[in-house]
């Protein structure tokens, strides 16, 4: 038995796959490449494979995690040249290693999540600067989310961890955000920049890291 974490990119030509259709995606791949899957056991046996945190749609990155296990041993360096013919264009395997079989699920390990955000702003950069600074000086931030079943209240406060001002040029800034991404709640960087005062949906949302729990 083998336990491999693989880091991979999404790209625009398939930012708008769900969740669930990306975990059919490398199903598929990963049998066209024939990797040895290992599987669950139980009435309904399914390919024990995991991706770390859902991505929301519209939003690219460089920095998505899936652990898979596999039945017998297959070295990284082969996995790669297998599966990487399989995936469509969008996705590319980025590192592959592996990891202990005994450590906890992936999800349980993720803490935070860095973003690069552009969106459009008349603001100066000492205007972004103050607003960081209002929103990462509160103690609360109550904000509520529209959701398919009806209103979410929360504190948004709660959910970001940093906030930092990469590049301006007007009429854009692209701004980095390290947020929580846990069990307790995950921020939503499109919200963070309206709590910010900006008053239209980001130009791009990419992900650029996922922070684990230290073992």
């Amino acid at each position: 038995m083998q336990r491999l974490r693989i880091r991979f990119c999404r790209e625009d030509e398939i930012k708008f796959i769900s969740h669930l259709d990306m975990i059919r995606l490398w199903q598929r791949a990963l049998n066209r490449a024939e990797v040895p899957l290992a599987y669950s056991e139980g009435f309904n046996p399914h390919p024990r494979i995991s991706l770390a945190v859902p991505l929301a749609l519209g939003v690219t990155s460089d920095a998505e995690l899936m652990d898979i296990f596999c039945s017998r041993l297959v070295s990284p360096h082969w996995f790669i040249a297998a599966v990487d013919r399989q995936l469509p264009p969008g996705i590319k395997i980025l590192q592959v290693y592996s990891t202990g079989l005994n450590l906890p699920s992936l999800q349980s390990q993720v803490r935070y999540a860095e973003y690069l955000v552009e969106a459009e702003t008349e603001k100066e950069p000492e205007d972004i600067e103050a607003a960081f600074s209002s929103l990462l000086s509160a103690e609360r931030l109550p904000w509520q989310h529209q959701r398919d079943t009806g209103i979410r209240s929360y504190d948004l406060r709660a959910l970001v961890d940093d906030l930092w001002l990469i590049e301006w040029h007007r009429p854009y800034g692209t701004i980095g955000m390290r947020l929580r991404c846990d069990n307790s709640g995950s921020g939503r960087p499109e919200q963070i920049i309206a709590a910010l005062g900006f008053t239209r949906y980001p130009q791009s949302i990419h992900r650029t890291k996922l922070i684990l729990q230290a073992a």
